[in-house]
């Protein structure tokens, strides 16, 4: 996990590719090396370096002077930053570079420090969620091997469970929504936020994991009759053939989709897309 395309890096920092090109040619602070076939390539610590000076720029910080600054000098300025968002901007920005170096150890320590200081609520919908988003490029562009997925989608699983389990909502929702991942989408770290979310909302919810085989989803549907189901995706396994099946098994299907591949199915009738955490939480508010 040590060769981050310049798409990667954009994705991950936020700067666009164009800005990354013009940085490379003004400054001294970014220097990828170049494949066979002269395609730009970065290093782990490349990227840490990127990360660390669209953090800096996004709060001020002039790109002239950034290029003056040592390492040192960087991390200082950005532990100086007091804004919220900025500390949390850093906050993920060390999840990013834990999990590029394979520190699980820190990795754990920096959730663990922001669970003591903001407790588990705000972890999970300041740190954690706006973490897999972006951590989600790199498992689509396989720049982060099985083993390490496991690793950190563990740690994460636990802090998730913790914060599902420690839920006590003042609110009762009469709505039933049926949680699941089609068959083939394993990925279920997101899904465990949105059940995070509506139990603390007060809706009522079934929690049938991932990797649910039609039929049986198809069974559960004719049995609890949902107002809705809702799954969130990162992985184009059929999904067109899956969902297509359980609305002709279940006409009167309501369902929601957030994550990556969820506008691929914006326009039927029967599908409600929610492209970003805003409009998630919109939808739960609302039952």
């Amino acid at each position: 996990m040590d060769a981050f395309t310049i798409k990667d890096v954009e994705n991950l920092s936020g700067i666009k590719a164009h800005t990354i090109r013009i940085w490379e040619q003004r400054y001294s602070f970014i220097k990828p090396q170049r494949t066979q076939t002269n395609i730009r390539y970065y290093s782990g610590i490349e990227l840490k370096r990127i990360l660390n000076i669209a953090l800096l720029s996004k709060y001020g910080y002039k790109i002239s002077h950034i290029n003056r600054m040592s390492e040192e000098d960087m991390k200082k300025s950005i532990y100086l930053l007091e804004d919220n968002q900025a500390q949390q901007d850093r906050v993920i920005n060390d999840l990013i570079q834990s999990t590029v170096s394979v520190d699980m150890d820190k990795f754990e320590g920096i959730l663990d420090s922001f669970i003591l200081a903001r407790g588990i609520d705000k972890t999970i919908t300041q740190i954690i969620f706006p973490f897999l988003e972006r951590i989600g490029i790199l498992w689509m562009s396989n720049n982060i091997s099985p083993g390490e997925e496991h690793l950190i989608s563990n740690i994460i699983r636990q802090k998730l469970i913790v914060g599902i389990e420690g839920v006590a909502s003042h609110l009762s929702k009469n709505k039933m929504v049926i949680l699941f991942l089609p068959e083939g989408e394993f990925h279920e770290l997101g899904l465990l936020f949105i059940s995070y979310l509506m139990k603390r909302n007060g809706v009522k919810i079934l929690y049938m994991g991932a990797d649910v085989p039609l039929k049986d989803m198809l069974q559960i549907c004719h049995k609890k009759k949902p107002d809705f189901l809702y799954s969130h995706i990162t992985c184009d396994f059929k999904l067109e053939r899956y969902f297509s099946g359980l609305q002709a098994g279940f006409p009167e299907l309501n369902l929601v989709i957030s994550g990556r591949l969820s506008t691929k199915f914006k326009g039927k009738k029967w599908v409600h897309v929610k492209k970003s955490l805003p409009e998630v939480m919109e939808f739960v508010t609302s039952l």
